[in-house]
């Protein structure tokens, strides 16, 4: 049945861009335990091999994440958990999370962020704390990633500058060069090009050579992402949201990012060393919604798995 609504989908969509298609080839998209429950079954909606980002909210049990990283993986997809400094005790905690995704879900990469509670539970404040462990490598973690801020970060810079960002930014291009760490930027959320493309150009000036894994909001209500964008801190591109609410037309219908995923996937088309080199989608409006926009607009970059 699936195979037969895919097809059936694909006889009534539009014509893809092929430079969107190629900007989506390889895309990510991040989940929870409690979401991943409510999809019966991921090879339906993702392509085979996706890399799906587990998102560790703090009191989720580590049970848990392991869980739903194993049954991903047993799917065929690439797994990548969040190991936020914050709610890390110490090193030993971080030992035990290692080994378990390892052993029991056959894990081998991560997104190393500081996480979203104000007061560390333990002695990890930082993902640079959590590299400089060495036990990633130790654990042979093929993978790193780190977070990545185009419109700054207020908890990290409350004056509005970016200049701790930035000097964070320098000490892990740094680590990246002097070990085996194979490290890129997964980036918060954003809704509008041109300051992405322009945050993006400067890390090349400034020597930041890290792929870039562009985070981009799935389709969802309106109010929805506006919700989300000011508890994230989402910055100048918030203002297209602001404007398209003020516009009565589009006031009730969902968002889609076909806007912002074009102009970015023209520019990689025409700068093709740019340095964006993925599209990382948070589904705010639910996975098989997120999946099904990347299915109609993606072509073969997003054809389910369960579709081959």
């Amino acid at each position: 049945m699936a195979l037969l609504n895919f097809r059936k989908r694909v006889d009534q969509v539009k014509t893809v861009d092929p430079q969107v298609e190629a900007f989506l080839q390889g895309y990510s998209i991040e989940v929870m335990p409690r979401t991943a429950e409510k999809v019966e079954n991921f090879r339906d909606l993702l392509p085979a091999g996706t890399r799906v980002y587990i998102a560790h909210i703090d009191g989720t049990p580590i049970e848990d994440m392991v869980a739903t990283a194993a049954r991903l993986t047993d799917d065929g997809f690439n797994v990548m958990p969040h190991f936020p400094a914050r709610i890390i005790k110490d090193a030993a905690m971080l030992e035990d999370w290692i080994t378990r995704y390892q052993h029991d879900a056959g894990v081998k990469q991560a997104l190393l962020l500081a996480g979203g509670v104000a007061n560390p539970v333990g002695e990890f404040h930082s993902s640079m704390q959590l590299l400089e462990t060495g036990l990633f490598d130790k654990a042979g973690f093929t993978n790193l990633h780190v977070a990545g801020h185009p419109e700054g970060n207020k908890d990290i810079d409350p004056d509005g500058s970016d200049k701790m960002v930035m000097e964070a930014l320098r000490w892990k291009q740094a680590f990246n060069d002097r070990t085996d760490a194979d490290i890129a930027l997964a980036t918060q959320f954003c809704f509008d090009a041109k300051p992405i493309i322009d945050w993006a150009n400067r890390l090349t000036a400034e020597g930041i050579t890290l792929p870039i894994h562009i985070g981009i909001a799935g389709p969802a209500k309106l109010q929805t992402l506006i919700k989300f964008a000011i508890a994230c801190g989402v910055g100048p591109s918030l203002k297209v949201l602001q404007k398209r609410a003020m516009d009565v037309s589009k006031l009730l219908l969902p968002y889609e990012p076909t806007d912002v995923i074009a102009e970015l996937a023209a520019h990689k088309a025409a700068n093709p060393d740019f340095n964006i080199t993925n599209v990382h989608f948070f589904p705010l409006g639910g996975i098989k919604t997120n999946a099904q926009w990347a299915i109609d607009n993606g072509g073969a970059s997003a054809r389910p798995a369960n579709a081959d």
